[in-house]
């Protein structure tokens, strides 16, 4: 049966156009798969699913994603880090291990969602990156994630019942009802620049899209690596939140609406 695979042009470059035309025929595509992103399982007959390549110097390991959490794309690691994870793993934990074999590869994960607060729905993305995210020139043994939106003047969460401050200069790309970006200010303060950019534009829901140009006005929450995971349901997506503000691991910026 033909799998609801997402196969990028670099990806296909990679594994070549005749494996890429079999995954998408469903011949070497898993039905159920482990979410190399959100850790929960997926089904490649039922939702779309990304093809996700980790390429060493001479090993490459296929995973499998939502679409809904990052896109088809390539990871490029160390060839030892990436033998180590195969040589000690099993399939259903190759994300796990690849992603801590290798932080600085991690993936910005965005999913949209509507969070209830002072009595009004409010649009809100959640960013959850891949992997533990450390700062450039450290050992890359510490997840400095959200010190590193603190820099940027991202605040953090106490109460989920409170909106959060509006931070200067970046907004919510949507167009035609799909999220294409997030922005931020660009280098000299000139313009704006993309600090994480959809590799398809990702569908929103029409109450989404609904809220979010009632407010004009975009939240966006942010979590370490583990932290929220793609939640099914909204009322689930709010207990996770609760749950990493409470653990002090969630921060948050009200950002401006750009498009429709």
């Amino acid at each position: 049966m033909p799998r609801m695979l997402d196969v990028s042009e670099d990806v296909r470059a990679e594994i070549g156009d005749e494996e890429a035309d079999r995954l998408l025929a469903g011949d070497n595509a898993p039905g159920s798969y482990d979410c190399t992103s959100c850790r929960t399982q997926g089904d490649s007959e039922q939702e779309r699913t990304s093809t996700v390549l980790f390429v060493g110097d001479e090993t490459a390991v296929l995973a499998f994603a939502h679409a809904s959490c990052i896109p088809s794309q390539v990871v490029r690691v160390a060839e030892e880090q990436l033998q180590g994870a195969v040589a000690s793993i099993t399939a259903s934990d190759t994300a796990d291990a690849l992603s801590a074999a290798h932080p600085e590869q991690a993936v910005l994960g965005v999913t949209s969602g509507l969070v209830l607060i002072e009595g009004e729905l409010h649009p809100a993305l959640v960013v959850e990156p891949t992997a533990p995210v450390a700062r450039p020139g450290s050992d890359g043994l510490t997840d400095e994630f959200l010190s590193l939106l603190a820099d940027q003047g991202f605040q953090q969460v106490m109460d989920l019942d409170a909106k959060p401050a509006v931070l200067p200069g970046w907004s919510v790309l949507v167009a035609m009802g799909q999220l294409h970006s997030v922005l931020q200010p660009g280098p000299g303060g000139a313009g704006q620049a993309a600090w994480w950019q959809a590799h398809q534009p990702l569908q929103v829901t029409e109450g989404w899209r609904a809220a979010a140009n009632k407010s004009h006005t975009v939240l966006v929450f942010a979590a370490p690596v583990g932290s929220i995971g793609q939640q099914p349901r909204e009322d689930l997506l709010r207990d996770a939140l609760e749950k990493a503000a409470a653990n002090g691991r969630l921060v948050a910026a009200a950002m401006p609406l750009a498009g429709t």
